[in-house]
């Protein structure tokens, strides 16, 4: 499978990439190893070294440098070999490794793994996790996917599915049948749903504390190409209005590990002024958690099981109404494919 390069993804969060430690992981098909400079500076580098091919991160910093725990080569953060300890030291032209642009924004560590350098004014706008916005965050949510991220990304504009996989934490069964919309705006897809008069699910009870009483309930996702998604959640009395304590930003970002594997990081925001105690509030946190570990996690990987090695399209898939969005996304994605192929596309 191919991947979307010309791109900015989440490599990790930036606090598990520690002064004085290395940190690994396997993106877009490639491994990468990550450290910090002296001065704090994040660094990513191909994880492997171009003598014997062993991973970097077995090795050990040297400074500003990695030196490979083989044979004592020395790489700086450019990736060039700086040192040879063996014979008379002379470095061939072919030691190094390829750099990769980082940028650290919004508490996570970004990558870009395509051609050139990447702008980090493409980076998806996830402001409403600074400590300046003002919201109460949850962050630092990380789950291990063993489904393509297409089939993740999926999951994630439909979200009829919370009636059924969800039910009583995240919907309830008076979901079925709510009014959709799906809009595009510029290169973004927007999957709106509304449900009026519905019971509240368990994890908004908390937030709005209605006791079970019905709630009126949207869930607005914004897809941000390739694969970064903000929601829009919350419920308020029927017939009311937005409230500052019935509904918060999730944020939900992908990023491929493998053709059949993914990343997924998540995090939460909440206005100001929400309502609940420090043990609620990690009460909250584990109920998302639970929910995407625990009960979507599962489904996703049998997911990818029974498709095995087969393309979604060649397996004739069964479209519903609810799958407008998704099949959008999936059309966007094989566009902006085939647009980098051709050397035109460059995305955020």
């Amino acid at each position: 499978m191919a991947f979307i390069t010309n791109a900015w993804y989440v490599a990790c969060w930036a606090a598990q990439v520690k002064p004085g430690e290395m940190f690994h992981r396997t993106l877009l098909d490639q491994q990468v190893v990550f450290y910090r400079k002296q001065n704090g500076e994040a660094v990513a580098l191909q994880d492997r070294c171009p003598h014997r091919f062993i991973p970097l991160h077995l090795g050990n910093l040297r400074g500003d440098r990695i030196e490979c725990g083989y044979h004592g080569l020395q790489f700086d953060c450019s990736g060039k070999c700086v040192k040879n300890p063996h014979g008379d030291g002379k470095i061939p032209a072919a030691a190094k490794v390829r750099s990769y642009p980082v940028h650290e924004k919004h508490g996570m560590l970004w990558i870009w793994m395509g051609e050139g350098v990447g702008d980090p004014a493409q980076i998806p706008d996830y402001s409403v996790l600074e400590p300046e916005s003002g919201y109460r965050t949850s962050t630092g949510g990380y789950i291990h996917i063993n489904a393509n991220y297409e089939l993740m990304a999926e999951n994630l504009l439909d979200l009829s599915h919370i009636t059924y996989l969800h039910d009583g934490l995240l919907g309830s069964p008076e979901q079925v049948g709510a009014d959709q919309e799906v809009k595009e705006e510029g290169s973004h897809i927007i999957c709106n749903r509304w449900m009026p008069n519905v019971s509240v699910p368990g994890i908004f009870d908390m937030l709005y504390k209605r006791d079970g009483r019905h709630v009126d309930m949207w869930t607005n996702m914004r897809w941000i190409p390739p694969s970064s998604f903000i929601l829009d959640s919350g419920v308020h009395a029927p017939g009311g209005q937005r409230e500052d304590k019935g509904w918060y930003f999730g944020v939900h970002i992908l990023t491929p590990e493998t053709e059949r594997t993914t990343h997924y990081h998540f995090a939460a925001a909440l206005p100001s002024g929400t309502a609940m105690t420090t043990e609620e509030a990690a009460r909250y946190a584990e109920l998302r958690r639970f929910a995407f570990e625990e009960q979507d996690k599962p489904m996703l990987d049998a997911q990818q099981a029974a498709l095995g090695e087969a393309n979604f399209w060649d397996m004739k898939p069964v479209l519903l109404t609810v799958d407008a969005g998704p099949v959008r996304m999936r059309r966007a994605l094989e566009r902006m494919l085939a647009a980098e192929r051709q050397g035109t596309a460059t995305t955020g």
